[in-house]
């Protein structure tokens, strides 16, 4: 995992700015794909050395930095075309996220255990913080009425942008520092009910105890992984650049193939805003690799961490920087989803917050989110 994220740096440097014969536009894929799962190599190594909940705030913020630094670039070289790039982008990472990420997470713990455990405190201060910031960045523009369009004005943007780094640096300081607990994998033993411990001993409580210990070869391999010594500090400074290194060449990569992209796109006659849809998938494909493989070891709320900080950071990192940058920005910024996507959106956060509440969650969740997943991929397709 040392030399796939150097020769992706390599082809990026040879590539950048150039157009790319059919078989180059190939190896270039190639190694966009090696990077992804480098960066989910290198992020789970210092994951194991800081612990959590920093492990899953370090891959999120680090995506999400260069992601906006794509959008950004994006936006300046594709005119009038690109106007709601940004608003695309950020709303797809949110579907993405909280439908596709938690519902592939929980699809994988429930298959392994029939009930999925996680905290409901961290999770659910975790899904109001992505939902208010959801609201006021992506559905008040469609609404306010200082500005021509589903935009913002000048002042509205700024507010935006100030509301947005108060409440992600809020949600950073509660994780990280106040409420950490809250933000903690949370095993199937501590989350059964306290009846089940005041029940008589007999052959019907025995399952519960059952489903905590591994049951499987997959599973002990599972708690292997979990127990496996820390890395030393030279090792995770190792991984830190590799993971910067191979986020770059993922990002940047993904900038080099995405004329390839508006081109296909363009070719089956799909709405523009399928490459704001294709370049989040994308840059989220780190973490949902990375959280598919902690619901793979039993640590749901790893995964859940990973998917509603991401898009936070999606948003609460986007919506300021794209605030200074639309001081040079020629052109309209618009923000503003249409009233499909808001149903999208609302239904979302619905169906999330009944999710989140209980703090277990079943195979029908992860089948609900995975369907509105599907849905919104579908709509994106054909609106």
């Amino acid at each position: 995992m040392v030399a796939v994220p150097l020769l992706a740096l390599l082809a990026l440097v040879l590539s950048w700015g150039r157009e790319l014969p059919p078989v180059l536009v190939i190896i270039v894929a190639v190694l966009l794909a090696g990077a992804v799962l480098a960066a989910v190599h290198h992020a789970e190594v210092i994951a194991h050395r800081v612990g959590e909940p920093f492990g899953s705030l370090v891959l999120a913020v680090a995506v999400t930095v260069i992601e906006v630094a794509l959008i950004v670039s994006l936006m300046i070289s594709g005119g009038e075309h690109s106007a709601s790039l940004a608003r695309d982008t950020v709303f797809a990472a949110v579907m993405i996220t909280c439908n596709g990420i938690v519902g592939l997470s929980l699809l994988r713990g429930t298959l392994r255990r029939k009930v999925a455990v996680f905290n409901a405190e961290g999770t659910g201060g975790a899904l109001a913080t992505v939902a208010t910031l959801s609201t006021l960045s992506l559905a008040l523009p469609t609404f306010t009425t200082s500005a021509k369009g589903p935009a913002f004005s000048a002042a509205q943007l700024g507010f935006a942008a100030v509301v947005s780094l108060l409440l992600y640096g809020l949600f950073v300081l509660t994780q990280t520092v106040r409420h950490r607990d809250y933000f903690l994998p949370v095993t199937t033993a501590e989350a059964a009910p306290a009846t089940a411990e005041a029940a008589p001993a007999t052959a019907e409580a025995a399952p519960a105890t059952a489903e905590a210990a591994p049951a499987t070869a997959e599973d002990a391999a599972a708690d292997a992984e979990e127990h496996a010594p820390r890395p030393s500090a030279r090792a995770t400074m190792i991984s830190l650049g590799l993971l910067l290194v191979a986020l770059v060449t993922v990002v940047g990569l993904a900038k080099v193939e995405s004329p390839v992209i508006e081109l296909a796109v363009s070719s089956a006659g799909l709405p523009q805003a399928v490459v704001g849809v294709v370049i989040a998938l994308l840059v989220l494909l780190p973490e949902t690799i990375a959280a598919v493989r902690a619901a793979k070891r039993d640590q749901i709320q790893i995964s859940l961490n990973l998917a509603l900080g991401s898009a936070m950071a999606s948003i609460g990192l986007t919506i300021p920087v794209i605030a200074v940058a639309s001081i040079w920005l020629t052109g309209p910024l618009v923000l503003g989803l249409g009233a499909t996507h808001l149903v999208l959106l609302g239904l979302t956060f619905v169906v999330t917050t009944l999710t989140v509440v209980p703090g277990r969650a079943t195979l029908l969740q992860s089948g609900v989110h995975l369907v509105l997943f599907a849905a919104f991929l579908f709509l994106a397709i054909s609106p």
